[in-house]
């Protein structure tokens, strides 16, 4: 903890000294108890976040972008005290596609429709999900290219790292080929056989529909 956040602890607590907030966290392991001390103080937020349930659609506005997340002020509901907007969306829920710039998916004053994650209340906010309002490319295009193990593909190398590369079989879906499916000798680096930008013919591996990972084998094929 930095200074700063010790100075705005000391701003509003000292030892000794009474306090009134809501209960929040119980870790029995540790032998501890959260209290949030802006639960009472903001009973109208409190109450709102707490009847929020998973799923659920929110409607509002960008109202600021920072480097960790996109801050959104919520239709319904109380303003937040401290931040711009009730509604957060973390960088990953912004798309299912690699953001390279959030100005490629919002921008501020933008009107957006989120689904809600969960309660945040160590900030007292609604984590929200902007991807989750749409499709998953990766399910459609397994789904609809009927990709299953055995299949082979065609797809260019896009990224080469110590395990293997990755290979884009369709706009935006990448695939993974380890390096001992590289090639049918053994390979000490991926960049003793291909390079970025090189074609290949893969087979299908694997296919992890939960955690959206698409296995390859250069190989097999």
């Amino acid at each position: 903890m930095d200074d700063s956040c010790c100075r705005r602890l000391f701003d509003v607590a000292v030892v000794g000294q009474r306090v009134t907030g809501e209960v929040v966290d119980v870790d029995p392991d540790a032998g501890r108890v959260r209290l949030s001390m802006a639960a009472t103080e903001n009973p109208e937020l409190w109450a709102f976040l707490k009847g929020l349930r998973l799923g659920d659609v929110l409607t509002g506005t960008v109202a600021a972008i920072e480097r960790f997340g996109v801050f959104v002020a919520l239709d319904e509901g109380p303003a937040h005290p401290v931040y711009p907007g009730v509604g957060f969306i973390t960088y990953p829920e912004l798309s299912w596609r690699r953001v390279e710039a959030v100005s490629d998916v919002v921008e501020v004053g933008q009107r957006v429709s989120c689904e809600f994650l969960q309660f945040d209340t160590w900030n007292g906010e609604a984590r929200l999900s902007l991807r989750a309002m749409r499709p998953d490319p990766f399910l459609v295009f397994v789904e609809n290219e009927n990709i299953v193990v055995g299949r082979r593909l065609s797809g260019r190398v896009t990224k080469l790292v110590p395990f293997g590369v990755f290979v884009e079989v369709a706009e935006g879906i990448e695939g993974l080929v380890r390096l001992s499916e590289l090639s049918s000798v053994p390979v000490a680096a991926p960049e003793d056989v291909v390079r970025v930008g090189d074609r290949l013919t893969v087979v299908v591996t694997d296919v992890d529909r939960e955690w959206r990972r698409l296995s390859l084998s250069r190989r097999q094929a």
